[in-house]
């Protein structure tokens, strides 16, 4: 702050005088309200659950519902750790989660290492995620643009963030877990292929705008590029191949 104050005083049109100063602060003390509030409100809704005994009886829950099923105890997981990383700094999310998320996917099959990056990931996404995402709340203030707008985009730009963690779940060869080096470069060119062919369905546009059909094709490949097999991974990719044909064609034909 100093060093940009110095640095001002040699501009006039950008000098910071004792007024902007004032304002400056001002602004950044009304930009934090709704920080805190959010902030406040999501303390308040994790020592409920914690206090309550009610994040016990949930975890119980996942696990029966999920029965032998990985994907559904993940996908469950995923929405406890949204929940309980609200508001919680980086380091405090991650004891948290590994204490509480964490072995619900041991216990499901899932290597220790593996199951901590998948809670620790969506601890940490829960800044970005509708209704809380403090993230979101922080740079609408600076932006003074609306809230929950900037986190529904925030959310669909950090789509990877959502698919990898699965990755490392479904197939910890990414993390180097009794695997080989041919093995873990494969898992990351078609990882990196099937979020590439997410993100380009959801945007709807690849080489061109995508029709609704390609978006689904896309989306499908993209998915089973990520799902760990080779037989998914060749349909996957096929079928990725084929939009980016289509669009190519499409695009050609514009021209």
């Amino acid at each position: 702050i100093v060093v940009a104050i110095v640095v001002s005083l040699f501009d006039k049109e950008h000098r910071i005088t004792p007024k902007r100063l004032l304002e400056a602060l001002a602004a950044g003390g009304q930009g934090m309200i709704t920080v805190a509030a959010a902030c406040g409100v999501a303390g308040i809704v994790a020592g409920i659950i914690s206090v309550t005994g009610l994040a016990y009886m949930l975890f119980n829950g996942i696990v029966m519902l999920a029965g032998n099923q990985v994907i559904i105890a993940l996908f469950l997981t995923m929405l406890c750790c949204i929940v309980l990383g609200m508001g919680v700094p980086t380091t405090a999310n991650y004891c948290i989660m590994a204490a509480t998320c964490g072995p619900i996917l041991v216990r499901m099959g899932v290597p220790a290492i593996a199951a901590h990056f998948f809670v620790f990931y969506f601890g940490i996404v829960a800044d970005i995620t509708p209704p809380v995402a403090l993230a979101a709340y922080a740079g609408a203030a600076i932006a003074q643009g609306n809230p929950m707008k900037t986190a529904i985009t925030a959310t669909k730009l950090a789509i990877g963030a959502f698919i990898v963690p699965y990755v490392f779940a479904l197939n910890p060869a990414m993390l180097f877990i009794d695997t080989t080096v041919f093995e873990v470069i494969l898992i990351c060119i078609t990882s990196l292929v099937g979020i590439f062919a997410v993100s380009a369905s959801l945007e709807g546009y690849l080489l061109k705008s995508m029709s609704v059909y390609q978006r689904i094709i896309s989306v499908v490949g993209g998915l089973m590029l990520i799902y760990p097999g080779l037989v998914t991974d060749v349909i996957g990719l096929v079928l990725v191949a084929l939009v980016v044909m289509l669009q190519y064609i499409e695009k050609k034909k514009a021209i």
